[in-house]
């Protein structure tokens, strides 16, 4: 289904519209700290809006909602929101005022004050390391995924695919971070935030109408839906969302859950939530910005409370779009070139002599139970590749994968393929999109999600130029460069981060990532435990020593990376807190041995007044109230 014109011109108006707001905005920056942090000038509402749209992207419209489509995860996947709330709350009370009474650009800056000069550099490079190689790559990619649906194959003699969109999603992005910086951002957040939460909530009313009445709507089989609710044919509204909430809507995972077990709600999960929301240069760059310390706590608590809503405008959509539109999923993952097509025609080639063969096949369990004829096929296949003998068992990708277990030491000249999957859970939120949404609204919702993504991204690239700039550039390569001269360095790394994302990006569709929402969650493990770690005892345990800084940072890619090789299956939020029980542990130690004798003297600014926000205070106990409010429903 193409867009019409119609669509095509609500997204340039809506797109013109945003970067004639921001470049406007922004159009008298002279100063580093103009283009950097929009001249500590932002007001709270601005604040509060440009989270929100800086946080949700594709990767919550397209990867948590493709979590939320598994019914193995479901509703869980909002922990992630909810749990986000109480974190910005404790951000906005106990991390921003010590940020903002130092008077930082960047928060690697905060660690030469606290720590030495070293750590500074350190976790500089591993922060434009995982926006130039996670981050800035994933959101890309996600754009590019929410708009495959929308094209044919080529548009204007253009071949349309992964790539050819990820480009375009990047530079988009590129043109009005680099000219506008911060201010641009923060006044296409207003815009595109306002934009997100509305089209967000269009298409949450559309799939509770499409679940209510699935024969008013394009595709879908109105028998399988109930067959799969496990109701009768005149079963009403209530009774359908009952069963979906019973089934796909609870908070709490088993502990054996490899994604999200209740465990790690105890402890891992804070790990992200508290290095994204307080540590992350590209979220904190907002705050850093504030007009004052009354400003900023408003503008992180009321952004609090709108994350309260976002479970409801896309893990409760995702979880609808499975019911709806199963069959579509499965029959994506088997036609789409990113997906099986190109296993199974590799497959199809190498069957006949598989002890030739120099690859093997990973499957999921959902392929094994939908495809278990064809599952079986490839069993056999791997077992002849390997020379083993398939071991007894009913659960075939338990099998298959026990099969394979060290095939990449035991046999080198092997490549192990993408893993087959049983459904493209990434499409789930752009098939509502295609399929519920008329012509003109689907312009407006389309463009509310590229408008989510594009903001993230801007976000990303600005944050990533803003630590090269002022944490490596000008402390290691020119100390005394001019404002102008730190303008303009920081302006050439934002093309250089797009087209090291967008060549990236394509590469993400690979199923053996398992979804994007969890590459991003996965990989951020290296760095995310050390960077906690290090800030919470140089914030809260003064005797920490100087080399502490370093010693934790060095540590958690070793510590992590140990558990993800060698301990694969474990749930990476154990992983990760595992990993901070260990550097504290070392940390602990070490400021015990040789605690630090002399007081550290932090710098401090007087620009902004540092006021605290007494409503702030009572509106984040509320937050917090209904955050566990929240957990109790969906228990």
């Amino acid at each position: 289904m193409e867009l019409s014109g119609l669509d095509i011109g609500v997204l340039a108006v809506f797109f013109v519209c945003v970067i004639t707001v921001g470049l406007f905005k922004s159009r008298k920056e002279k100063t580093s700290e103009d283009y950097f942090l929009a001249g500590r000038d932002l007001k709270w509402w601005l604040i509060g809006f440009s989270l929100i749209a800086a946080n949700i992207s594709a990767e919550q419209f397209v990867g948590m909602s493709g979590q939320a489509a598994k019914s193995s995860i479901g509703l869980a996947v909002a922990s992630y929101e909810w749990v986000a709330a109480i974190t910005l709350v404790v951000v906005a009370f106990f991390f921003l005022p010590k940020f903002l009474k130092s008077g930082i650009f960047t928060i690697p800056e905060y660690l030469e004050y606290r720590f030495n000069h070293t750590s500074r550099l350190v976790m500089s490079l591993l922060m434009v390391i995982i926006y130039l190689g996670v981050t800035i790559p994933t959101v890309i990619f996600l754009g590019a995924k929410a708009l495959s649906p929308l094209f044919k194959e080529q548009l204007m003699g253009i071949p349309i695919n992964i790539t050819t969109l990820s480009w375009f999603v990047g530079i988009l992005a590129g043109v009005y971070v680099a000219a506008g910086g911060l201010k641009a951002c923060a006044w296409a957040d207003l815009i595109q935030g306002s934009a997100l939460i509305i089209g967000g909530a269009v298409i949450m009313v559309l799939a509770f109408m499409a679940l209510d009445d699935p024969s008013k709507f394009e595709g879908i089989d109105v028998a399988t839906v109930n067959t799969s609710l496990g109701v009768g044919e005149g079963a009403t509204f209530g009774e359908k969302f009952s069963a979906l909430k019973a089934a796909n809507m609870h908070m709490v995972l088993p502990r054996t859950s490899d994604f999200l077990p209740w465990t790690a709600l105890l402890l891992g999960i804070w790990i992200p939530n508290f290095y994204y929301w307080g540590l992350n240069q590209y979220i904190m760059q907002r705050t850093l910005g504030s007009h004052s310390l009354r400003e900023g706590q408003r503008g992180v608590v009321f952004a609090a409370f709108l994350k309260l809503i976002v479970p409801f405008i896309v893990c409760i959509p995702g979880i609808i779009a499975f019911t709806l539109y199963g069959a579509k999923m499965q029959e994506n993952a088997m036609t789409l070139e990113s997906l099986n097509k190109p296993v199974l025609e590799a497959f199809e080639q190498a069957k006949a002599s598989p002890t030739e063969a120099a690859m093997v096949i990973p499957f999921d369990s959902d392929f094994a139970q939908l495809q278990p004829q064809l599952a079986a096929e490839v069993l056999s296949f791997n077992a002849a590749v390997v020379g083993k003998v398939v071991p007894e068992g009913e659960d075939l990708s338990a099998i298959n994968a026990e099969l394979l277990e060290g095939v990449d030491e035991s046999h080198p000249h092997v490549e192990v393929r993408q893993e087959l999957v049983g459904y493209d859970y990434d499409g789930a939120f752009p098939l509502l999109i295609r399929y519920l949404t008329p012509t003109g609204l689907r312009g407006f919702v389309l463009a509310a999600l590229m408008g989510a993504v594009i903001s993230s991204l801007a976000s990303m690239l600005n944050a990533a130029s803003t630590i090269f700039t002022m944490d490596i550039y000008r402390e290691w390569f020119n100390k005394e460069a001019a404002q102008k001269m730190l303008v303009w360095v920081g302006r050439c790394c934002v093309p250089i981060g797009v087209v090291i994302g967008c060549l990236i990006a394509p590469a993400l569709a690979n199923p053996r990532f398992k979804g994007a929402f969890a590459y991003i969650q996965e990989f951020q493990g290296f760095v995310s435990p050390g960077v906690l770690t290090i800030f919470l005892f140089g914030l809260f345990v003064k005797r920490t020593p100087r080399c502490c800084g370093v010693l934790g940072l060095i540590l958690s890619p070793i510590i992590y990376g140990i558990l993800f090789f060698g301990w694969g299956d474990m749930a990476f939020l154990n992983r990760m807190g595992i990993t901070v029980g260990a550097i504290a542990a070392v940390l602990l130690i070490v400021t015990l041995i040789k605690p630090m004798k002399e007081r550290i003297t932090l710098p401090e600014q007087t620009k902004i007044e540092l006021n605290w926000s007494r409503g702030s205070m009572y509106l984040g106990l509320l937050v917090t109230l209904l955050t566990i409010v929240l957990y109790v429903i969906f228990r």
